[in-house]
């Protein structure tokens, strides 16, 4: 593994251990060049997956852009970072086991929306205010009606 701050390839591993719920191992490294000091994560990866954007546009997936658009949804949310990791790392599992490996960006958006929605309500609502484009607040008001249970004392 590259030094991040030398770029020497000789590095140690100093300490190995299983992180996400035993789905990644994460890694601390030392660089015996420069002294510094890093941590990398291993995962299983059972294919590359391919995501075919809305315009037709291939893209490969990238896992990194996958968390940022969760963090930022989750952002100031009462949410553990191991809940948010695990719950990206069951999103790309999900991804992983479709059988395909091209996959229309709507799917992964509905697959996000529906874990997000098991987990924080407001996350989903930022989330889903992205990724359907609400363009006016009557578009919020729209999709937070449609989220309530229907009100029985109307009648």
């Amino acid at each position: 593994m590259r030094c991040p701050f030398c770029g020497n390839i000789d590095t140690q591993v100093k300490d190995s251990r299983p992180a996400e719920d035993h789905v990644a191992i994460r890694r601390r490294r030392f660089c015996p060049a420069c002294g510094g000091r890093f941590t990398t994560y291993e995962r299983v990866q059972l294919r590359d997956l391919v995501v075919i954007k809305t315009n037709g546009r291939r893209e490969d997936f990238d896992r990194p852009k996958l968390e940022r658009s969760i963090r930022i949804a989750l952002q100031k949310r009462p949410v553990e970072p191991e809940r948010m990791d695990q719950m990206i790392s069951g999103i790309v599992r999900r991804l992983e086991s479709l059988g395909e490996t091209d996959i229309p960006s709507h799917t992964i958006g509905e697959i996000v929306m529906e874990a997000l929605a098991r987990i924080d309500t407001v996350a989903y609502v930022r989330f889903a205010s992205v990724y359907k484009n609400f363009q006016a607040a009557d578009d919020f008001e729209e999709f937070v009606h449609e989220l309530r249970p229907p009100d029985l004392t109307e009648e």
